[in-house]
């Protein structure tokens, strides 16, 4: 254990110092989620029968659900990256654990978001958005974004591994953007027809984003008449969700980086 944390560690340091070394990436990743809330609760907003303000209670946990999920987009891409430039290959000839270079990877992702999360919370208040339920809540919702985060992370990460190339990678990563639209996110579910509602019910991004939408008491927490299990119990579902990606993609991301490409 003790040589797992200090190989992760090291991997973990070096994410972060590549991460200090592109900057227009941190800028980019950080105002999306920012030009996303004040577009969406802006524009969209206007259009819908929720009345604007309320709206933005509801989106704001939504939208903070959705930046969570996008684990799985950097995760695969960085995966992609260092394992088709070589660099994969340099760690796994250096004698240390094989699963600290992915546990490393999606620590420093898992870092770097808890920082990006502030802005966008800090954007969402200055438009109305607040926790209601105090300190606590606050802090149990940034739990399970936190938590979501790391296991999207690691699935991304398997995916990136097992890619056949950057581009590929990059290609996937993108396609997962439409997942938030296929979940609670930015609408809600009771609107939608019956396959569809169920889908985005089941989705985990649902989970994620009602689970903070009832820590932090925002609309949207409430359980709607005829939901789904995820859908009426939201933490239990965001944090089950999490710890079922994690229980898959750990080993999986572990075993693929051991074996190398093949």
């Amino acid at each position: 254990m003790t040589t797992l944390l200090w190989d992760g560690g090291a991997v973990l340091t070096r994410q972060l110092q590549k991460a200090r070394h592109a900057p227009a990436l941190l800028v980019l990743t950080q105002t999306m989620p920012l030009t996303m809330l004040l577009f969406f609760g802006y524009v969209f907003g206007s259009a819908l029968a929720m009345p604007g303000s309320e709206y933005r209670e509801f989106l704001v946990p939504g939208l903070l659900a959705a930046t969570a999920a996008n684990g799985l987009m950097t995760g695969m891409f960085t995966a992609a990256q260092d394992a088709h430039r070589g660099v994969m290959d340099r760690f796994r000839t250096l004698p240390m654990s094989r699963t600290a270079v992915p546990l490393g990877q999606t620590a420093a992702d898992l870092l770097i978001t808890a920082v990006s999360l502030v802005p966008v919370m800090l954007v969402g208040l200055a438009m109305g958005w607040r926790a209601e339920n105090g300190l606590p809540g606050a802090v149990g919702a940034f739990g399970v974004l936190l938590l979501f985060r790391f296991a999207t992370a690691w699935a991304g990460t398997y995916l990136g591994l097992v890619s056949r190339s950057e581009e590929a990678a990059g290609q996937l990563g993108s396609a997962t953007f439409i997942l938030p639209m296929l979940s609670s996110a930015y609408l809600p579910t009771a609107g939608l027809t019956g396959w569809l509602r169920t889908v985005a019910e089941w989705n985990p991004i649902s989970a994620v984003a009602t689970a903070v939408r009832a820590l932090c008491g925002n609309a949207g927490g409430e359980t709607a008449p005829g939901a789904s299990w995820p859908a009426a119990h939201p933490v239990a579902g965001a944090v089950l969700w999490s710890l079922l990606l994690l229980a898959l993609f750990v080993p999986l991301a572990t075993r693929r980086f051991a074996r190398g490409r093949d």
